[in-house]
């Protein structure tokens, strides 16, 4: 499995961005996918996760509100809309293919692992 993230850049406190995870291979609709970050300085962070159907989600509490993550398993697509972001949402943002059906807040329960896509926010 491969993972391809895109969709970062720089925008303005209080404005939008869509990151964009494509996925290889055909374990995809299979699996609980996840979104992480890592800001410079500090340990990777989990950000969110969905189920294999799209049917569950769960979100840290900083993101709760404002991000939102989805899937078309069609595709073989990963998305986080990222809306009202903050400074404090700058960081490196990875996605990641669980090692099963369901949703994880760790890291040690995804396989693989996207090159990640930066993410700049200003005051």
């Amino acid at each position: 499995v491969q993972l391809q993230a895109s969709g970062g850049g720089f925008v303005e406190a209080g404005g939008s961005l869509r990151l964009s995870c494509a996925a290889s291979g055909r374990s995809f609709s299979y699996v609980g996918m996840g979104w992480f970050r890592q800001a410079p300085g500090k340990e990777r962070e989990f950000v969110a996760t969905i189920t294999r159907s799209g049917g569950s989600t769960l979100y840290a509490d900083s993101v709760k509100g404002r991000f939102t993550i989805s899937r078309d398993n069609y595709k073989r697509t990963l998305y986080l809309q990222m809306n009202f972001l903050k400074p404090e949402d700058t960081a490196v943002y990875y996605c990641a293919s669980g090692k099963g059906s369901y949703y994880s807040t760790f890291p040690n329960d995804y396989a693989y692992w996207g090159q990640g896509t930066q993410v700049t926010v200003s005051s």
